[in-house]
């Protein structure tokens, strides 16, 4: 018997405002299909609100212009924000096939025409340097992400990663990262702060060359 999806948290309405239905759709699907398809793990679907959705959504207004998420798996952050800011350009990022079958299904499905999906890894990229943001969530530690996020970002550009509660002690570690890839005005922003039971910690630098 599949698990039981949370109920909406409050913080979901403040969150989505008019996109909110079109996020109780993708929620939805995820919840029905993501543990059969491989997408997510057998303990998420009763947490997939406030671990998930809402934790990758109270992100959004800190992107702009065109944005890439690097390895959007399910869709977390990608259909998620691509859902809360249809002002944005979004191009979704992932190497597994399944995976990139099931973004274009949602985006499809959800009609987000804002939304282009690419099979391949963030390093395989070949468009250049053409994104204002790029972002990853939950897929490798900072000193392993920067090398293949920071490259696709323009000069002036930022990073907007959402990383867990020892953002801090990456940043220590990526040190030599950091500086390689010319990451300035290197920040964390905790966002969420009495929405969420868990806010959501975001490393944001800037691109400066």
């Amino acid at each position: 018997m599949p698990s039981q999806l949370e109920a909406e948290p409050a913080a979901a309405a403040e969150i989505f405002g008019d996109r909110l239905e079109l996020a109780r759709r993708f929620t939805q699907a995820l919840a029905e299909h993501g543990e059969e398809r491989g997408l997510i793990g057998p303990l998420e679907v009763p947490r997939l609100w406030t671990r998930h959705i809402l934790n990758s959504a109270v992100a959004a207004p800190l992107f702009e212009g065109r944005a890439a998420d690097i390895g959007s798996g399910a869709g977390l952050p990608g259909i998620v924000l691509a859902i809360a800011r249809p002002d944005v350009e979004w191009t979704l990022i992932e190497p597994m096939e399944r995976r990139t079958i099931w973004l274009t299904e949602q985006a499809e499905s959800l009609g987000l025409a804002n939304v282009t999906v690419a099979r391949m890894r963030g390093e395989e990229w070949t468009g250049g340097r053409s994104f204002d943001v790029v972002t990853a969530r939950a897929v490798s530690a900072l000193r392993t992400l920067l090398p293949f996020t920071a490259p696709l970002a323009r000069p002036g550009g930022k990073l907007v990663l959402l990383k867990g509660a020892n953002v801090a002690a990456e940043i220590d570690a990526a040190a030599k990262q950091v500086r390689r890839f010319g990451l300035t005005d290197v920040r964390v922003d905790v966002l969420g702060e009495g929405q969420l039971d868990e806010p959501t910690r975001v490393f944001v630098a800037t691109v400066s060359r």
